[in-house]
């Protein structure tokens, strides 16, 4: 399994962002339904897609997507303090350190299994970026369910308070503190990441 880190760009590029773009949309778009912009039909790219955004993206050996995630600066608008200020109890959670987990997607072609390991190798790589680049704290958005998950993980994660109803989705959003004990607190909980090949960063201009 090999762990790409990009930095976003408008448009369509090529290879891994492209793949991460096309099952994006099959997720969230066919799969779950959110009215949110496709392009070409194929993409789901928004407005948070720009240069300053990150992109932690697992791939098979033949550059298949299997999963990522989204990585927004806080001090800049984000999903958080932009769609939904609201479901925190006190301010939104912003600053140099503090980095806003989007658009987390385990690629639906896969079974069960997969998708497990695949959600346990990105949470693991989360937490590994964060304490790598000088982050101290995850914020995001999540449905009940998956917010459920994401407190279970072991690591130090709370509520920013109660969740609401968005339309047909009830949503939460919470703080996830990252140390050098996150690792251990997430495997305690039973999160083993899969070996990672060739980790690498790729910077694309806009």
């Amino acid at each position: 399994m090999y762990l790409t880190t990009l930095n976003g760009t408008h448009g369509v590029p090529d290879g891994l962002l492209a793949a991460m773009f096309e099952a994006r949309k099959r997720i969230f778009v066919d799969l779950l339904g959110w009215d949110v912009p496709v392009l070409a039909g194929r993409y789901e790219i928004d407005q948070f897609d720009d240069p300053r955004a990150i992109y932690l993206i697992l791939s098979d050996e033949c550059g298949k997507h299997l999963g990522s995630a989204r990585l927004l600066e806080t001090e800049r608008p984000h999903i958080l303090d932009t769609l939904f200020p609201d479901l925190c109890e006190d301010a939104v959670p912003k600053g140099p350190t503090t980095r806003e987990i989007t658009r987390f997607a385990l690629d639906p072609r896969q079974n069960a299994r997969q998708r497990r390991r695949v959600r346990d190798t990105l949470v693991c790589a989360l937490a590994n970026h964060a304490l790598a680049s000088g982050v101290e704290a995850y914020t995001g958005v999540a449905e009940i369910a998956w917010l459920q998950q994401i407190l279970a993980f072991g690591w130090d994660c709370e509520p920013l308070g109660l969740p609401r109803e968005k339309g047909a989705s009830l949503l939460g959003a919470l703080r996830i503190a990252i140390t050098h004990e996150t690792p251990m607190l997430l495997a305690s909980a039973g999160l083993v990441p899969e070996p990672l090949v060739a980790p690498h960063t790729i910077r694309h201009a806009a």
